[in-house]
């Protein structure tokens, strides 16, 4: 009898999520801690509680530049922890079963066409939008094998020096990271906020939430900082439609929640930016799986993975 179950992983810059997954692309239980130092033994203590002998294998959804052939992160600016470790073979020797590795946003798009937003596209592209800035493409109802790293296009030439060693990367203008810096820095010069007055006035602890919380309650330079970083994303997106013209760009990650600011601004941005023939035909959609699209799709990752092996065989 075919295993039915597989364990997906969403490893990124800031938590590491762990689900038992169904083939039908179904959470039957998951967890999400906080990435800290011990990678390997964070990811392999959430896997543990999880294996049993129904498991197909292990999908390992990581940020960063995957090496196929070694099945390594060459490189991965949010979470250097992993760069050129071996995680599949360390998870390998401990549990005995399949493990794949994928970058987390290609996971995360798989994800959505496998069972979400994306299952009636056949093209689209899929940001992640959270910590950092990461990318998926759907090609012809596969997901194309290639870096995608759209965080990292150059939107500014002779920008902000970016965590990868580039300058100007969409990442260093768009990022929750990015926002979070932008106010700190503002408040430090003395710009008046609400936000001045949050966590008794220790500003170095807010979030993207607070900013967007604050942002609603009118709060100008919430605002202003949240419109900035949706300009610089929709500079992003309109690159990806002038040359990918998809049928659909899909966000996803924490920073969809400030939808009707930082979105929005986005959204009016590429407007202006793309071709309007190629803008007009594109739908920018959120994610239906949310969170949870990096762990679906990581474990969809191992289903096709044994189909195709068996096709092979």
């Amino acid at each position: 009898m075919s295993k039915r179950l597989a364990i997906g992983v969403d490893l990124g810059g800031t938590n590491l999520r762990v689900a038992l997954v169904t083939k039908d692309g179904e959470i039957i239980r998951k967890m999400k801690e906080p990435v800290s130092g011990g990678v390997i033994d964070l990811t392999i203590r959430l896997a543990k509680s999880f294996v049993n002998e129904e498991i197909a294998g292990i999908g390992l959804g990581v940020a960063g530049l995957i090496d196929r052939e070694s099945s390594k992160v060459l490189t991965s600016p949010n979470l250097p922890a992993v760069e050129g470790v071996s995680l599949v073979n360390s998870i390998k020797e401990k549990f005995r079963v399949p493990v794949f590795i994928e970058n987390d946003a290609n996971a995360a798009a798989f994800g959505e066409k496998w069972i979400g937003v994306g299952k009636e596209f056949s093209n689209f592209v899929l940001f992640t939008l959270g910590t950092g800035i990461g990318g998926g493409i759907i090609h012809d109802k596969k997901l194309l094998k290639v870096a995608a790293e759209i965080g990292h296009i150059t939107i500014h030439a002779d920008g902000e020096k970016c965590h990868c060693g580039n300058s100007g990367c969409l990442e260093s203008y768009a990022s929750a990271r990015a926002l979070l810096s932008n106010v700190i820095s503002a408040l430090e010069s003395g710009r008046e906020s609400i936000l001045k007055g949050l966590f008794n006035g220790n500003f170095y602890k807010l979030t993207a939430e607070d900013i967007y919380r604050t942002a609603l309650d009118g709060d100008i330079l919430a605002r202003e900082m949240l419109k900035d970083a949706g300009k610089n994303l929709g500079i992003g997106i309109a690159n990806i439609i002038n040359v990918m013209s998809p049928e659909a760009i899909v966000l996803a990650g924490g920073l969809t929640g400030a939808w009707d600011i930082y979105i929005q601004e986005a959204i009016r941005e590429a407007s202006r930016r793309s071709f309007k023939e190629l803008f007009n035909k594109v739908k920018i959609i959120p994610s239906l799986l949310g969170d949870d699209a990096g762990v679906i799709g990581s474990a969809g990752i191992v289903f096709e993975n044994m189909i195709n092996r068996r096709i092979s065989e």
